[in-house]
């Protein structure tokens, strides 16, 4: 299937870090998001019932972060595309999750990851 849902540069902020400075004060991170859905049944019925919400998966993703209090982006972003294959009916995800301003002269700094639910790992708690 080739119809895909994204979301693009998701803002929000976060306790993300391994400096103990880091560890006192949110963050801004940026999310992006990339998800498969088959958008032809919402197409003919015009109704959000029929196809991926992603004001849901939006939500969920803030939601998830919010709560979150990880060191590396890497166990963020993992821990992440987790939540989502198992909340939402999608086989897999592509995942970014960019820290603005981690390193000094760059734009942003980051990790991507993709995942399918055959990658589900039944040993990563949501944190």
């Amino acid at each position: 299937m080739s119809d895909r849902i994204f979301l693009r540069d998701l803002k929000t902020e976060a306790i993300i870090g391994i400096y103990d400075w880091e560890r006192n004060i949110k963050q801004p991170i940026s999310i992006d998001l990339e998800l498969p859905t088959d958008v032809r049944r919402a197409a003919r019925t015009d109704k959000i019932e029929d196809t991926l919400d992603y004001k849901k998966v939006a939500k969920r993703v803030l939601a998830f972060i919010d709560d979150s209090h990880y060191e590396l982006v890497e166990t963020l972003a993992e821990s992440l595309a987790q939540v989502i294959l198992r909340e939402f009916a999608v086989e897999w995800i592509k995942l970014a999750i960019n820290k603005p301003g981690a390193i000094r002269g760059s734009r942003d700094v980051g990790v991507m990851i993709e995942r399918s639910r055959a990658d589900l790992d039944t040993s990563l708690a949501p944190a």
